[in-house]
């Protein structure tokens, strides 16, 4: 385990700064629509997760457990792992709004874990889904997560976007 300090990465480290690629028709498209629904954050170092020795060590065994006990298709236990790695940067609201709840069922039961016991609502990056963004808008957040408050094409394109 590494001795770094459990202080925030610089703003200017080249890790946090995001990777550009040309954007095609639709995403130029999405993009345009994104920006209308939430005003433009970029990502700094105030959004990043600062994880206490305990949380650290918590992961840690949650991830030694589940690849020595997991069973199955490979890719699900990595797909379980970077939801555990994701969790207390963006809270539980916002994994659930990337994932169905069946496949959240999937990932707690690889990782043995309840990811509401272990991550809070909204980490540090919540403010950066566009998801969430719009589940805000509406009065029942799990109304939104369920479908059955009816959402744009737009909004259903971009619920899994972060900005």
């Amino acid at each position: 385990m590494s001795n770094k300090s459990n202080t925030p990465p610089d703003s200017e480290d080249p890790v946090l700064k995001p990777i550009t690629r040309p954007h095609s028709a639709s995403e130029k498209f999405v993009i345009g629509i994104s920006d209308r629904v939430l005003p433009n954050k970029a990502p700094n170092a105030q959004s990043f997760a600062t994880l206490s020795p305990e949380q650290k060590e918590q992961i840690e065994q949650i991830e030694k457990r589940a690849i020595v006990q997991f069973v199955g298709m490979l890719d699900e236990l990595e797909s379980a792992l970077g939801m555990l790695r994701m969790g207390h940067h963006m809270g539980w609201k916002v994994l659930y709004m990337i994932h169905s709840k069946k496949t959240i069922r999937k990932y707690e039961e690889i990782l043995d874990i309840k990811i509401r016991d272990i991550f809070p609502d909204e980490g540090p990056s919540a403010g950066r889904s566009v998801g969430l963004g719009i589940a805000k808008k509406f009065s029942n957040f799990w109304k939104v997560v369920s479908g059955e408050t009816e959402l744009t094409k737009e909004e259903k394109e971009n619920r899994r976007k972060i900005e």
